[in-house]
C-alpha cells in the first residue's frame, strides 16, 4: 500500500508539472510509457517500483524545453522523491535512469545500465515509433516550425550529441536519424517484438508519403 500511495502521488505531481507541455511530451506521453513499462516489466526480473518511478519521471523536465539544461529533470525528480521520503538507493537508481534513457543521436554511450533502465528505455522508445511515433514526430516538427520534407537536405547519421540536439533538419529526416534506428536498439525481447510491428508500419507510411510527394498515388 505504501508503494501504491507513492505512485499515486507521483502521478499527481507529474500531471501538474506537465500541464501545458508540448503535445508529444505531455502527461499522455508519460501515461503511454508507463503502460508500456508495466507490460514489459511483467516479462522481466526487475524492481517494479523503480521501473514505475523511472517511467513516470523520465521526462519531468525535458532539456529540449529548458534551454538544453540536462540537470533540471534529475533535480526536479530528486527533490520530489526526497519530499516523498523515498530511500536514497531508489532515488539514485531513478536519477540514473533519467540521465541515461535518451537517444541523443544514437552516438551517446550510457554511463549506467540496469534491467530497470532497459525496461523503461524500451517503453519510451516504443512511444517514439509506430503510428503514435509518427504523430509525435510531426507534432514536434510543427512545434519547432520545421519543414516537413526537403529532398535536397539529406539525413545525417553521424551527428554528435550536440549536433543532434541542435538539428533543425526536416521532419522526415528524423525517421532516418532516429525512429527507424530504434528497432535494433531495443533491450528486451518483449520490447523487440512490439518494435518490429511498429517499425513495419513506419516503413509503409514512408512508402506512401514518397508516392504522394511524387504524385504517383
Amino acid at each position: 500500500m505504501e508503494n501504491d500511495k507513492l505512485i499515486q502521488n507521483t502521478i499527481v505531481f507529474v500531471k501538474q508539472q506537465l500541464l501545458n507541455a508540448e503535445g508529444g511530451h505531455d502527461w499522455f506521453h508519460i501515461e503511454r510509457v508507463y503502460k508500456n513499462t508495466l507490460a514489459i516489466a511483467k516479462e522481466e526480473q526487475c524492481d517494479l517500483l523503480i521501473c514505475q518511478l523511472g517511467a513516470l519521471l523520465h521526462d519531468i523536465a525535458d532539456s529540449k524545453f529548458h534551454d538544453g539544461d540536462e540537470e533540471i529533470g534529475p533535480k526536479t525528480a530528486r527533490d520530489f522523491l526526497i519530499s516523498e521520503k523515498v530511500s536514497e538507493e531508489v532515488i539514485e537508481h531513478v536519477i540514473k535512469i533519467i540521465k541515461n534513457i535518451s537517444f541523443k543521436g544514437g552516438n551517446f554511450e550510457k554511463q549506467f545500465n540496469s534491467i530497470e533502465l532497459q525496461v523503461v528505455q524500451d517503453a519510451d522508445r516504443l512511444d517514439a515509433i509506430g503510428a503514435i511515433g509518427i504523430a509525435r514526430c510531426f507534432n514536434y516538427g510543427g512545434f519547432k516550425n520545421r519543414t516537413i520534407y526537403n529532398p535536397e537536405i539529406k539525413p545525417s547519421l553521424t551527428m554528435s550529441k550536440e549536433e543532434y540536439k541542435n538539428s533543425d533538419s526536416p521532419t522526415i529526416n528524423h525517421f532516418y536519424e532516429k525512429l527507424l534506428l530504434l528497432k535494433d536498439k531495443m533491450n528486451t525481447e518483449s520490447g523487440k517484438k512490439i518494435a518490429n510491428k511498429r517499425h513495419e508500419y513506419m516503413e509503409l507510411f514512408l512508402e506512401q508519403f514518397y508516392e504522394e510527394w511524387e504524385g504517383r498515388s
